[in-house]
């Protein structure tokens, strides 16, 4: 039978700050877990350790360095840097695994530890089982001897390394002169880098969310709060607007008019250009099962198609290398390029756009609004006791709502990953369709969710009182 992962969601272990298993303890025990499973053949082994700017990095950090140490592996700390840089640093490095200390687009109080292979690659779902499984062991006869304990050093020039490294990623010939560009950095992983990059290649930068103080990491700025940099690019006249998550794995963007840019979009400009100049590889763009139907059917008109996953960046990527694209991302504005990373990277994302720009030499609002979304509608329902899902009736009305939109939209009902809570999601031409959809399915699963717990408890009475 296959051992379950309990700690390790679709992006690492995360959770509230010093509560377990966000908590030192629990680090430790990852780091000697972790170190033992990587721990394999005769070299000096080796871990690279990043974070980003939460305060609770200063304590997970120690913590995992001292199991990474106990099991026998060098660790080189690097310091804030965004995600993609420690996945690049762990192939570069020929580390045995890259750690990432961040919980992304999450507020300060949580954090999270994400772990990379010596390939760069985030963990496969049984790698990560397996870790659980020494955690839940005895992990005191795995350690090693004391003069075979690790050394902890730190990297001094692993900014400069990721910052060539994404300068690389643009185009030669090309040059953001002339560009006014905001960047905003979500007081995050990327705030020295990403202005770095784009000022190196000539823009003139407005950065915003620069100044991290460990506690506004993500708050009020950042890819999940645009407004700001929307308004800013207004403000200053700017040709465009990034705004960057606390790990800097994913992007949105606004175009001159501060209008929002999502990630469908921005595949959509990135598949259009990378077809065009022959570099787009499997005629497929790879997505999850939320990215508009509208895309889908511009693709379409490309030629291509769009091969959809479950939601997470990690199943992105897996599909990309079952199928030879070099091509996906996420609606929500993670984009993996494997032509130059093999992970999410918002700031490379962004400079494939740039070039789109500096190459048509038109504005952002013609440029990236390729295609008209479709009316889309998300509600959340949250559930106790079992799901309700396994619900007859909720299997019906779910068919009868697809059978209702058939060619004209979509309904997508899914379980989440990480909280007792059903997804509820429609897309069609007709903006009432679409409301009336979710608001039925929505209304019906709450009824079924409610009436579960109390059919359990009525039930437990009756078996009591036998």
């Amino acid at each position: 039978m296959e051992t379950q992962r309990r700690l390790f969601g679709t992006d690492g272990i995360r959770g509230v700050a010093n509560r377990a298993p966000m908590d030192a303890g629990t680090a430790l025990r990852l780091g000697q877990a972790a170190g033992r499973f990587f721990n394999r053949g005769a070299h000096r082994h080796r871990v690279v350790v990043g974070k980003d700017t939460r305060l609770s990095g200063y304590m997970l950090e120690p913590a995992l360095t001292a199991g990474f140490v106990g099991a026998g592996m060098d660790v080189v700390l690097v310091g804030p840097l965004p995600t993609p840089a420690i996945a690049m640093l762990a192939r570069s490095l020929r580390a045995d695994l890259g750690v990432m200390i961040s919980a992304s687009h999450n507020p300060f109080e949580d954090n999270g530890i994400k772990l990379f292979g010596p390939d760069g690659l985030k963990l496969s779902d049984r790698e990560e089982a397996e870790i659980e499984a020494l955690m839940a062991g005895d992990l005191s006869a795995q350690l090693v001897s004391p003069s075979r304990l690790g050394r902890a050093s730190r990297l001094e020039d692993a900014p400069g390394r990721y910052i060539e490294a994404v300068k690389a990623s643009f185009p030669k010939g090309h040059s953001l002169a002339g560009m006014r560009i905001v960047v905003d950095c979500a007081h995050g992983a990327a705030y020295k880098v990403a202005p770095t990059v784009l000022w190196e290649l000539g823009a003139e930068v407005v950065p915003l969310g620069v100044a991290p103080d460990g506690f506004n990491i993500n708050r009020d700025c950042g890819s999940t709060a645009p407004g700001r940099m929307a308004e800013l690019v207004r403000e200053r006249r700017a040709d465009l607007g990034i705004a960057l998550d606390g790990d800097a794995d994913r992007l949105v963007l606004a175009d001159e008019q501060g209008q929002v840019i999502d990630g469908d979009q921005i595949l959509a400009v990135i598949a259009r250009s990378w077809t065009a100049q022959g570099r787009l590889r499997g005629d497929a763009v790879v997505a999850t099962v939320m990215s508009n139907l509208g895309l889908e059917r511009y693709l379409a008109g490309l030629g291509l198609r769009l091969d959809r996953t479950r939601v997470g960046d990690r199943y992105v990527s897996e599909r990309m290398r079952e199928t030879g694209c070099n091509l996906g991302g996420e609606q929500s504005g993670h984009m993996i390029m494997s032509d130059f990373g093999t992970t999410g990277d918002g700031l490379v994302a962004a400079l494939q756009v740039l070039a789109v720009l500096a190459e048509e030499k038109r504005p952002a609002s013609e440029v990236c609004r390729r295609f008209t979304p479709l009316p889309q509608r998300l509600v959340n329902v949250r559930f106790a006791g079992p799901t309700p899902l396994a619900d007859p009736a909720v299997a019906e009305a779910i068919a009868a709502a697809e059978a209702r939109l058939g060619a004209r939209g979509r309904v997508l009902i899914r379980a989440s990953g990480t909280e007792p809570m059903i997804r509820v999601m429609a897309e069609a031409e007709e903006e009432a369709l679409v409301e009336e959809t979710v608001e039925g399915l929505a209304a019906l699963i709450r009824a079924r969710a409610a009436a579960g717990p109390r059919k359990a408890a009525r039930a437990e009475a009756v078996a009591g009182g036998a």
